[in-house]
């Protein structure tokens, strides 16, 4: 089994730190069964392949986050196995970093690779998945492709308007798919759906009763999940 497997922590854990990332392939090298020259190779092909070439041979203990992850993901390669756990991979790293991983990743999902990523990044599940599974507490919620859940942020249409008479903001949060209508400070209104077409029968209402200032947004799929689950927030026991 271990040869059909590669796995990517996230972190320092797994890499040898005072060891230069040549030194740390060709050892997961030997554990996978490589021999010396084989593994060597491995290793510097593997190096390339992530930009590291640079610095190959100097201690990872000195390497930048988006660096030591850059070499992980060279580890779980090494076997050149079929499937790849990755475990928030980019945790951490600064936006350019992040990106770049994402990039090689999508690469190896080209080569016909299967890849499971867990991250608590909802824009990078939208950005490298072909299926998104969302859980909560151990529970599934939902398996589907990122588009289908685009069409949940649909549902989730959100209003921002202005000057609403306090009346017609009654009317709204009445009205069937409305989750909430709130007014916020000097005359801010904000009105959240959970229905598909909530959001039209909404803005016609305003217009109907002279509303003028109004807009729409879509909620991340990061605030999609909050709705789902709930927001629970943080609590301390005493």
């Amino acid at each position: 089994m271990r040869p059909l497997i590669g796995i990517v922590f996230g972190g320092e854990r797994g890499l040898y730190l005072r060891l230069t990332a040549q030194q740390n392939l060709r050892y997961w090298g030997a554990l996978y069964g490589l021999g010396t020259r084989q593994a060597r190779l491995r290793a510097d092909e593997l190096i390339e392949r992530v930009g590291l070439t640079d610095r190959a041979n100097d201690p990872v203990e000195g390497y930048s986050r988006g660096m030591k992850q850059r070499l992980h993901l060279a580890r779980g390669l090494v076997g050149d196995p079929p499937v790849l756990l990755l475990d928030e991979p980019t945790t951490g790293m600064d936006p350019v970093a992040a990106r770049d991983f994402r990039r090689l990743v999508t690469e190896l999902r080209g080569e016909g690779r299967t890849i499971l990523l867990t991250t608590h990044d909802m824009a990078e599940a939208e950005a490298v998945c072909d299926r998104v599974s969302l859980i909560d507490n151990g529970r599934l919620v939902a398996t589907e492709r990122p588009a289908t859940l685009g069409t949940w942020l649909f549902r989730f249409e959100r209003i921002d308007a202005r000057d609403v008479p306090a009346d017609v903001l009654a009317d709204i949060a009445a009205l069937p798919g409305v989750a909430s209508a709130t007014a916020g400070s000097e005359g801010a209104v904000r009105i959240e759906t959970t229905e598909a077409g909530a959001a039209a029968v909404v803005l016609q209402r305003l217009v109907e009763r002279g509303v003028t200032s109004m807009s729409t947004s879509l909620p991340s799929l990061e605030e999609v999940y909050l709705h789902i689950i709930g927001d629970r927030g943080m609590s301390v026991r005493r």
